[in-house]
């Protein structure tokens, strides 16, 4: 339950970055939630802006909350998004993809002004690779990825639902949770996975997050991206 406070208290945190008139990208994942809603109680106060949303289900919150909703097609750039993460080292390197929408989450990402990551503090890590790397593929590649993946030396699993039934993301596409352990070169496998037909995206985001606001108990750290 203590994360659930610093999952708020980032995502609480987080709101001084949006300002009047800007269009704003919604993440997804239960801290982004936190924002979602938060940012719902500003707009009803009178905050003017407008969102686009990297999920059907941060789509669907934003709606229940009357957040006015954009695209790309009107707005092609964005002004500051917030989104949350699995796991973030020293360099702001994140792993993401824990709620299955990691194709939109980076499509957001790169088309943003200012990056905002919101994290409880248990998703700081010394080294990126404890949580699961989601790599989102087409069906037809499955077989052809996965032992491609697993000679770079990981665990690969089907992500399934709670039925037991593949897990199908927005795009219609598989996940594969991908074990690696202890990722010492990011870049590296960023690329690798990047070169690999079949792979539609994996949930490295390297070189993404301008900002990262850190909750632990009371407290709201602001780590920057340095260089």
């Amino acid at each position: 339950m203590a994360h659930e406070h610093e999952k708020e208290a980032a995502a609480r945190a987080s709101l001084k970055f949006v300002k009047e008139g800007q269009i704003v990208g919604l993440g997804t994942g239960s801290t982004a939630a936190f924002f979602i809603q938060l940012l719902g109680e500003e707009v009803r106060k009178g905050l003017r802006i407008q969102a686009i949303p990297s999920s059907d289900r941060s789509r669907e919150q934003a709606a229940s909350l009357r957040i006015p909703l954009t695209t790309f097609e009107e707005h092609p750039e964005i002004d500051v998004t917030v989104d949350g993460t699995d796991e973030v080292d020293e360099h702001l390197r994140l792993i993401k993809g824990g709620g299955g929408a990691l194709l939109h989450e980076k499509i957001v990402a790169s088309a943003t002004k200012q990056y905002v990551i919101i994290a409880d503090s248990t998703k700081r890590v010394p080294v990126l690779g404890k949580f699961p790397l989601a790599v989102e593929i087409i069906k037809f590649a499955q077989p052809v990825v996965e032992r491609k993946i697993q000679a770079l030396g990981a665990k690969v699993e089907l992500r399934c639902d709670a039925n037991g039934n593949p897990f199908l993301t927005d795009e219609h596409n598989h996940i594969l949770d991908c074990h690696f352990g202890e990722i010492r070169n990011p870049e590296a496998l960023a690329r690798s996975l990047s070169d690999m037909p079949g792979i539609v995206e994996h949930g490295l985001f390297i070189g993404m997050a301008d900002v990262v606001l850190l909750a632990k108990g009371g407290q709201v750290i602001e780590l920057t991206r340095r260089g």
